[in-house]
């Protein structure tokens, strides 16, 4: 099981994007990360471990946008570990997914 949220909107994503992962965080808590674009730039950030860790890593490196997507990961395949938390992202950082599933 997974979380997976999404926002397009007027309003900052990353506060939406972290209350909807707060609501889904009994699908997922072995990693949790978000993506968001910003003047055509894709910024993320993904952590290990439960929901907290990933806010605590945005209030020390904070990201900014009106379009995200966000994910909490309950590892069914692979080791928690930041390399495998999503979102993933192409090699050139400029396309960012996040999916349930192997």
């Amino acid at each position: 099981m997974c979380g997976i949220v999404g926002y397009i909107g007027d309003k900052q994503a990353v506060p939406v994007l972290l209350d909807g992962l707060r609501r889904l965080e009994y699908r997922g808590y072995d990693s949790a990360g978000i993506a968001v674009l910003r003047n055509g730039t894709l910024q993320e950030s993904k952590s290990v471990g439960k929901l907290s860790r990933l806010e605590n890593l945005l209030m020390e490196h904070p990201i900014s946008g009106h379009v995200g997507i966000g994910y909490t990961r309950w590892a069914t395949h692979g080791r928690p570990s930041d390399d495998n938390a999503h979102p993933h992202s192409d090699c050139n950082h400029e396309i960012a997914v996040v999916h349930n599933g192997i």
